[in-house]
């Protein structure tokens, strides 16, 4: 995993309260504390540039006092990368008109440069495909998915489509749906409410932590089918931190199957069908897919949604729990 994973699924407009231990801090100190992700160099960078509203209002000095019960609202959108070719990458286009398109993302395809990955990302196949997006920040791309996730990714064609998403993201109003098969059997759906951050000592991890260190993520999941040892959940994000699903579903001992970064790539079962064992030991991604998105368009303000069923591998993976039954 490089460090451009890690922002995977992250937000791009974070929000945090300013807690009572943190009155009287400067504010560039205060915002180390709350967005511990990006260093406090950055994020003085991001105060300079106006990035970052005290409630509601832009602030452009650091050095001002925190106040316990600010709202902070840092908009954590990477700057545009000039850097950054187009390529002629196939594309599997859901839908587009002007102003978004809506991309049938494979697992493998990495959604942006990186410090492991300088090219053959989304964002390069978007600037052949979509020539508008070079004047978009990061080629349109407002969220993200693991590079080994599947499913579908909205992009906007241009800044003002941009603006609305990025800002429509901040307030939750994207409905998304996943399809994961994770290790174990459980019986009936529920929500994990539960803060997640930096992983205390692996830090190109993330996990679940209590306090101040973690932000607030929350997952919705129901039971779609049972196998023996293995079930097929449906997940609705409320939240979209980094890794969220995989740390959540982590946590509750049941991870995805194939995830190598938290714990689902170990196969377990005493008496399991030997074609099935290899089966899950080959299964080469984490086994998640995002297979429907809901958002409000930009321009006509209607509700508009895309479904887009799990692809092959996961498809067969499902048929081979079916079989070994």
């Amino acid at each position: 995993m490089t460090a451009s994973d890690l922002a995977d699924e992250e937000d791009l407009l974070l929000t945090a309260t300013v807690p009572p231990d943190l009155a009287g801090s400067r504010l560039d100190a205060a915002c180390a504390r709350l967005f511990e992700q990006f260093s406090r160099s950055r994020l003085q960078g991001w105060i300079e540039e106006g990035r970052l509203r005290v409630n509601g209002e832009t602030v452009t000095r650091g050095r001002q006092p925190a106040v316990t019960g600010d709202i902070l609202e840092l908009d954590a959108m990477p700057p545009q990368d000039t850097t950054v070719q187009p390529q002629d990458i196939p594309l599997d286009v859901a839908h587009a008109d002007k102003y978004i398109a809506v991309i049938r993302k494979p697992a493998g395809l990495t959604v942006h440069p990186g410090a492991g990955q300088r090219d053959g990302t989304l964002q390069n196949a978007l600037l052949h495909h979509f020539p508008q997006t070079a004047g978009v920040p990061r080629a349109g791309i407002v969220h993200r998915l693991d590079k080994d996730t599947s499913g579908l990714l909205v992009v906007a064609l241009d800044l003002a489509a941009h603006a609305k998403l990025v800002a429509d993201i901040g307030r939750r109003d994207f409905r998304r749906e996943y399809d994961a098969v994770v290790h174990g059997t459980l019986i009936a759906g529920a929500t994990i409410d539960l803060p997640i951050g930096r992983h205390p000592r692996e830090r190109i991890k993330m996990a679940v932590v209590e306090g101040m260190r973690g932000r607030e993520a929350v997952t919705h999941y129901r039971v779609q089918e049972r196998f023996h040892g293995h079930t097929h959940l449906r997940l609705k994000l409320e939240t979209g931190r980094t890794h969220q699903i995989r740390v959540h579903l982590s946590h509750l001992r049941h991870p995805i199957v194939g995830d190598t970064i938290y714990g689902g790539d170990v196969v377990r079962g005493a008496g399991m069908d030997p074609q099935l064992r290899e089966t899950l030991k080959a299964f080469p991604r984490q086994a998640l897919h995002a297979r429907e998105l809901e958002l409000e368009h930009p321009k006509t303000g209607k509700r508009i949604g895309w479904t887009c069923e799990p692809p092959a591998d996961m498809q067969a993976l499902l048929e081979a729990l079916r079989a070994a039954q």
